[in-house]
């Protein structure tokens, strides 16, 4: 038995759509913020790198366990959107202490800005489920790709001007007083946050009501891996997050503290990056409507392990620009693509429970990864020079692993894919011989559905 759901009018669904995107734009700055500088204020702090794998992995592993009280919260606030709205208006308010802790010479300030760390990603882990099983219920599941691709473009071209600000603003500050420049751009994520929740509670709420068989633990989810394509996918996933964690929360430590770039080319690196991952979602989520998440998916995750690997040759800033952007092109499509088939995989009654799920199985790959990569940054023998080369090696071969053992695991779920070859796909995807146009037939949608792939 289904969820009910109770019947919501094309015009609250179009309302509700053009909200989230504005929405989206204002999480979207807190979200850069926190995502990119978060370890460059750590490391402002006077943290090491083992301090830096708890900054990552403790968040993480709470953020985990709390998702097997996800359905729960949902529950016990009645509603989504209400649910949504409280752990929205914490987090930003949260966000502000740690802000001042760039002026407040605490002797334990590097614990006390992990704590805040550890309630920020806790309440976005928890936010994640909710958000994404309420929106998802907005859109039709052959039109979540291209509205998603869609809206990280949108949200692309916010993070690019989030990185250029941010970047400036920390170079500016750095010839005389770089706490300062920590203060402003955590007040500013604080801002941002609070501004996101005004426009979340425009949304439109849509009642969910949970059936005994939309019920089932953790344990039965995991006892299911043999029989259930889900599972299997969610352990392929799990497996490549593990194995990049070791070596992911790494890369600014050694740019900034190993390699000496300054706050400007860090900012122009991840500009860089950004800027073909926003490129790519669009092209990716047209591709994805075609020939399936899962496809897209395999494709993708066949160039992960090679990332770290090029780190090992070259300590050249350009070159170093030109990996981030493949990179960011390939992680672009895996992780559009592994949020649009969980949607397509799990039936709505039991979205929100399955996001918790992934979510708690994901991030526990995270904390293990980032804790074993934390533990072994400074005990590994050093490769040109640094220990944390040797790290980016292991984790490359260990993510080729994971490809070749988990990856044919699982298969698409969508029926109404066109099978393609790896060569046609990549011919299509970077233009050379598309086997899709640029363009839907938009003649045969209705207004709204055209409003949703603007």
């Amino acid at each position: 038995m289904e969820a009910e759901i109770s019947p919501i009018s094309d015009k609250k669904i179009e309302d509700s759509l053009v909200v989230c995107r504005r929405e989206g734009v204002m999480a979207q700055v807190m979200i850069i913020i926190t995502d990119y500088y978060l370890t460059p204020f750590a490391l402002f702090l006077g943290a090491g790198p083992q301090q830096i794998g708890l900054l990552v992995a403790m968040p993480q592993l709470l953020g985990s366990i709390s998702q097997l009280g996800a359905v729960r919260l949902v529950q016990m606030y009645g509603s989504r959107l209400r649910f949504l709205l409280f752990a929205v208006a914490t987090q930003g308010f949260g966000l502000i202490p740690l802000a001042f802790l760039a002026f407040i010479p605490l002797p334990e300030r590097i614990g006390v800005f992990i704590f805040l760390a550890v309630v920020y990603r806790v309440l976005f882990t928890l936010i994640g489920p909710a958000w994404g099983s309420l929106v998802s219920d907005y859109l039709p599941e052959e039109k979540r790709g291209s509205y998603f691709g869609t809206r990280a473009q949108l949200l692309g071209i916010t993070g690019i001007a989030s990185v250029i600000v941010c970047g400036l603003t920390l170079t500016f500050f750095d010839h005389f007083h770089l706490a300062t420049g920590f203060f402003l751009l955590f007040i500013a994520a604080a801002i941002f946050r609070l501004t996101s929740l005004f426009f979340m509670s425009k949304m439109a709420d849509i009642p969910l009501k949970f059936s005994s068989e939309s019920h089932f633990t953790f344990w039965e989810f995991i006892k299911r891996f043999k029989e259930s394509n889900f599972v299997k996918f969610v352990f392929f996933v799990a497996a490549i997050t593990f194995t990049t964690n070791i070596a992911s929360p790494y890369f600014n430590v050694l740019m900034l503290r190993d390699y000496q770039f300054s706050y400007f080319k860090y900012m122009l690196f991840q500009l860089s990056g950004m800027t073909v991952g926003m490129l790519s979602f669009p092209v990716w989520g047209r591709h994805a409507d075609v020939v399936g998440n899962a496809k897209i998916i395999k494709f993708t995750s066949f160039f992960v392990p090679f990332i770290p690997l090029f780190w090992l040759f070259t300590n050249n800033f350009l070159l170093l620009l030109i990996i981030e952007m493949m990179s960011n092109f390939a992680w672009g499509g895996f992780n559009l693509c592994v949020t649009n088939f969980i949607y397509d995989a799990v039936s709505q009654s039991k979205r929100v429970r399955a996001l918790g799920y992934f979510n708690l199985v994901n991030g526990l790959a995270i904390f293990s990864g980032a804790a074993l990569g934390g533990f072994l940054a400074d005990r590994l023998p050093p490769l040109r020079g640094h220990t944390l080369l040797s790290l980016f090696l292991i984790s490359g071969l260990a993510r080729l692993l994971a490809v070749l053992f988990l990856g044919r695991t699982f298969k698409e779920v969508r029926k109404s894919t066109r099978p393609v070859k790896s060569s046609e796909l990549i011919y299509s995807v970077v233009g050379l011989r598309p086997f899709i146009g640029e363009t839907r037939n938009l003649g045969t949608l209705s207004p709204i559905r055209k409003e949703w792939l603007k």
